[in-house]
């Protein structure tokens, strides 16, 4: 097999947002009287605003509505995001190697569409074929929905595609579909596991090593090597 696409998570993968996410969920949920804690942390990082949402609305027993507190988050979370939002390191350079070599990407977030298009005007619209948001499929991670979706819009197999993802969520989705996996954990730790292979950086990223993770099945690595996986070889980067 060798490579058709390599999808890429936005938040907190590509660009510096889990932090933003965290402290805009953090904000509203002061608000409510409630203080965001370690427990809360896979309710909110890694998960879209439908879902944190439907956390809060648990966690502080608000009489708000749904769609009332939804649209608070969404607008605090974009807010911050057009001030604050940073690329993260080595995400710009791998983004441009990969187009000079004529390596297909796509973004697949769970942010909604106006987020996501706030982001893509700071990384470049030119590096990716395509993006799929939470307001593009029924379900968004951890549901393999996301990535089943860019696939067949690019027309390739998700077995022939890898994805790079920053949290246990995104990991979820990502290999429910079928995909590779490079894990580059932001917030949480993300063990090796077979089929997926764990940077500390996308800076340690690079077209071969992308390609070798579908090519080679490499999986099971963590810095680039692949120490338990399907193929137990080293990856040069």
């Amino acid at each position: 097999m060798t490579l058709q696409a390599v999808l890429f998570d936005m938040d907190g993968t590509l660009v510096d947002t889990e932090g933003v996410w965290w402290d805009a969920v953090a904000e509203t949920a002061s608000a409510l009287g409630y203080t965001l804690g370690e427990a809360d942390v896979p309710e909110v990082l890694g998960r879209s605003v439908g879902h944190t949402t439907g956390h809060l609305l648990t966690a502080t027993g608000t009489a708000r509505t749904r769609e009332d507190l939804a649209a608070e988050l969404d607008a605090r979370f974009a807010e911050l995001v057009a001030r604050e939002v940073r690329p993260r390191p080595g995400a710009t350079v791998l983004l441009a190697r990969l187009k000079a070599e004529g390596v297909t990407t796509a973004l697949v977030s769970a942010s909604p569409r106006r987020v996501v298009d706030l982001v893509l005007d700071v990384l470049g619209r030119e590096h990716f074929a395509l993006s799929v948001t939470a307001d593009d499929t029924a379900r968004t991670k951890p549901a393999p929905d996301p990535y089943l979706a860019a696939a067949r819009l690019l027309g390739a197999d998700p077995a022939r595609c890898v994805a790079v993802e920053d949290t246990p969520t995104g990991v979820a989705s990502a290999e429910a579909a079928g995909c590779r996996v490079l894990a580059v954990p932001s917030v949480v730790p993300i063990p090796a596991a077979p089929g997926r292979t764990v940077l500390r950086s996308l800076e340690q990223a690079g077209p071969a090593l992308l390609r070798s993770l579908v090519d080679g099945g490499v999986g099971g690595g963590v810095n680039g090597f692949a120490d338990g996986g399907v193929a137990g070889r080293v990856v040069e980067i």
